[in-house]
């Protein structure tokens, strides 16, 4: 093995497990599996207690064009920061789906108006709320998490007295 993999540090009593087609430590285990749809490789790298990989993707063939390439320190910490910024960019596109706001004015001065959508498997609903400038909240209902939130609909809103939208 590489004197590098003695780089890898998970913070527990246990080593880390480096093989060349199985790596684990600093939350994440990297495998190198066969591509279903080729004759190549991919890995995939799951973030511990994740059934699911945050990412899969080619991986490259040795040089006995056979076999994968075995894992090394300097792979695997590339593979964590990519699929790190998988799961962080994920997280922003479903928090941008269920998190809305806009700014309406009004005679007494701007609202923001803002839409919190619960994605509850039961009874998914979703709040929507209006701010002054001071940042008090001056009405708070509930909606079907289908609202869709526009200067529009916001507007309409206030002036309905902030009665919840049918």
């Amino acid at each position: 093995m590489n004197d590098d993999v003695n780089d890898l540090e998970t913070g527990d009593d246990d080593a880390p497990v480096q093989e060349p087609r199985l790596w684990q430590g600093n939350g994440w285990t990297a495998k190198v599996i066969k591509n279903e749809d080729d004759e190549g490789w991919a890995v995939a790298m799951y973030k511990d207690g994740e059934r699911e990989p945050a990412l899969v993707g080619p991986w490259t063939m040795g040089r006995d064009k056979k076999n994968p390439k075995p894992l090394d320190v300097n792979a695997f910490n590339t593979l964590i920061k990519t699929a790190s910024e998988v799961i962080r960019r994920h997280e922003q596109h479903l928090h941008a789906m269920l998190h809305k706001s806009t700014v309406v004015s009004t005679e007494g001065g701007e609202l923001k108006v803002t839409l919190d959508i619960v994605p509850d498997d039961d009874d998914p609903y979703a709040m929507l709320a209006a701010t002054d400038e001071m940042g008090e909240e001056v009405a708070k209902v509930r909606v079907a998490p289908t609202f869709k939130l526009t200067p529009a609909s916001a507007l309409a809103w206030i002036e309905n007295d902030f009665r919840a939208p049918r």
